[in-house]
């Protein structure tokens, strides 16, 4: 079982998969943009990262500043949520080449489903 996730997302999604974290005493790390700096999805988590500007293209989507935020933290793994990257085949590939669990199904069958 992972000790700390980082959640690569915003909003009721990210809110939802750090309340079930806390259920089962997994610590959470929150990724917010210059928009969401005081957004529920960060006060639900145990620590936060600043990802980027306002548009996802300028944070959520930056999966390289999401890696190096699970790496800064010590996070084991990263939950995409849904949408953003949650199937990004390179995203995916990239949590595997850094040693960090990807909570989702793996490159290949992101690949596969096109």
């Amino acid at each position: 079982m992972f000790k700390k996730i980082l959640i690569a997302n915003r909003g009721e999604i990210a809110c939802r998969v750090a309340a079930t974290a806390r259920r089962m005493a997994i610590r959470t790390v929150a990724v917010y943009s210059d928009a969401d700096a005081r957004a529920k999805h960060v006060e639900a988590c145990d620590e936060a990262v600043h990802v980027g500007g306002s548009a996802p293209r300028d944070s959520y989507l930056q999966w390289e500043r999401i890696i190096e935020a699970a790496r800064a933290t010590g996070a084991e793994a990263i939950h995409p949520g849904y949408g953003f990257l949650s199937e990004n085949e390179g995203f995916a590939a990239a949590c595997a080449e850094a040693g960090i669990a990807f909570i989702g199904p793996p490159a290949s069958a992101i690949r596969r489903w096109g």
